[in-house]
C-alpha cells in the first residue's frame, strides 16, 4: 500500500506537525482538514485553520507534484484587464513568459487593495515563479506592510514579487521593481505647455493617495515652480482615471466659468472624455483649448484631434518584469529598473492665440 503523502509546506519554518502541535490535534487530523475529504468537527477545523494562520503555513499541491519546485507559471495581477494601459503591459508579460517557457496566469482585482493581497497569497500557495503586480500603490501602511510580508514569503518559497509602475516597498525587501519616469513625464509635458504660453492649465484626474496620480501631479507642480508659477487649486479636479471623469470634469470646468487655456488629463482615457465634453460645448480644440493626456495608448491616435500625450513603454515594462524576476540570480544588481518616458506632440495642442 502506498504511503500517504502529507501536504507540502510553503513556509520552511512550519510543518504539518507544527500545525498539529499548535492546534492541539494529531498530524492526521491536520491532513484531514487540509484535504477536505473527511469530516472534521467545526471547532477542530477552526483551531487548525487558526494555527495555520499563526504559523504562516502554506499548503501547496503543485509543489508536492513537482518535488518542491516552482510551477513554471508567471502571475499577472491587474485592476482591470480591459484598460489599454494594462492590456499592453500584459502583452509584454505574455511574450516574455512564453519565451522563458512559462505559462502566464491573469488575475484581476477591480481596484480592491484587499483583493490584491488575496491574489498574491493564492499565487504564493501555487508557487508561481513570479507574481507581477501592476499599477499604482495606495498610501496605506497596513497594505504596504502586508505586501512586504508577502515579498519575504514569496522569496522563501523561491518565488518573486514584482512591482510594475509602483514604487519600491523599502530597503531590504526582496522584490523586483520596474518603474517608468512617471513624474518626469508629467514635468516634461507641463513644461511644454507652460513654455508654449499656457499659464492657466486645468488638471483632471487627481486620485489622492494613489502613487501614479501623486507622481504625475508632483511633476505638474514642479514644472510650475521651476518657472516661478503656482497652479490654481480650483483648476485641479479630483476624480478617477476614466473617460467618464474626463467628461464630467470638463463639463464642471466649463460650467464654473473658470479661465483656462489647456487641460492636462491624468490619462488618455480622461483626455478622451474631456475632448467629448469640449466638443459638445462648441469649444474648439486646439484653437481655444489645448488638451494633453498620459500613457500614449492606441486610442490617442484615434481621437479627434489626435492627442498630444506622454509615451509610456508598456510592453517593455512587461517584458522587463518577467526577465528580471526569472533571472534575478544572474542580475542581482538590476532588480530596480526605471524606464524613460517622453512626450509625443500631435494635433490637440498649440500656442494660445495661434
Amino acid at each position: 500500500m502506498a504511503k500517504k503523502t502529507e501536504p507540502v509546506m510553503g513556509n520552511d519554518a512550519s510543518t504539518v506537525r507544527d500545525v498539529a502541535a499548535r492546534a492541539g490535534v494529531s498530524a492526521s487530523t491536520v491532513s484531514r482538514v487540509l484535504g477536505g475529504t473527511y469530516p472534521v468537527a467545526a471547532s477542530t477545523r477552526a483551531r487548525v485553520l487558526k494555527a495555520m494562520r499563526e504559523l504562516d503555513y502554506v499548503v501547496n499541491a503543485h509543489a508536492r507534484a513537482l518535488g518542491g519546485s516552482t510551477n513554471k507559471t508567471v502571475a499577472f495581477v491587474v485592476d482591470d484587464v480591459t484598460g489599454p494601459f494594462y492590456a499592453h503591459i500584459a502583452r509584454g508579460v505574455e511574450e516574455q513568459a512564453s519565451a522563458e517557457g512559462r505559462l502566464c496566469m491573469l488575475c484581476t482585482t477591480h481596484g480592491d487593495p484587499q483583493r490584491v493581497l488575496a491574489v498574491v497569497e493564492t499565487m504564493r500557495e501555487q508557487r508561481a515563479d513570479a507574481v507581477i503586480v501592476v499599477g499604482g500603490a495606495w498610501e496605506d501602511k497596513a497594505y504596504q506592510d502586508r505586501m512586504t510580508h508577502f515579498a519575504h514569503a514569496l522569496d522563501r518559497v523561491g518565488s518573486r514579487l514584482v512591482l510594475v509602475g509602483r514604487p519600491p516597498l523599502g530597503p531590504g525587501v526582496p522584490a523586483t521593481v520596474v518603474e517608468y519616469d512617471n513624474e518626469g513625464g508629467a514635468f516634461a509635458m507641463t513644461t511644454h505647455l507652460l513654455t508654449s504660453g499656457h499659464q492657466r492649465i486645468a488638471y483632471l484626474g487627481r486620485v489622492p493617495g494613489l502613487s501614479t496620480s501623486d507622481q504625475r501631479l508632483s511633476g505638474f507642480r514642479r514644472a510650475h515652480e521651476l518657472l516661478g508659477l503656482v497652479p490654481d487649486p480650483k483648476l485641479i479636479l479630483d476624480g478617477t482615471f476614466s473617460r467618464s471623469h474626463g467628461y464630467q470634469g470638463a463639463r464642471q470646468l466649463l460650467a464654473s466659468g473658470a479661465d483656462f487655456t489647456a487641460v492636462f488629463a491624468g490619462t488618455d482615457m480622461v483626455a478622451a472624455g474631456a475632448l467629448q465634453a469640449l466638443r459638445e460645448a462648441g469649444v474648439s480644440v486646439p484653437d481655444e483649448v489645448s488638451v494633453v493626456g498620459y500613457d500614449d495608448v492606441p486610442l490617442a491616435l484615434d481621437l479627434f484631434p489626435a492627442l498630444t500625450t506622454v509615451n509610456v513603454p508598456h510592453e517593455e515594462l512587461g517584458r522587463a518584469a518577467v526577465r528580471l524576476a526569472l533571472h534575478r540570480e544572474e542580475l542581482p544588481g538590476s532588480q530596480h529598473l526605471v524606464l524613460g518616458t517622453h512626450i509625443v506632440l500631435r494635433d490637440s495642442t498649440r500656442r494660445p492665440g495661434h
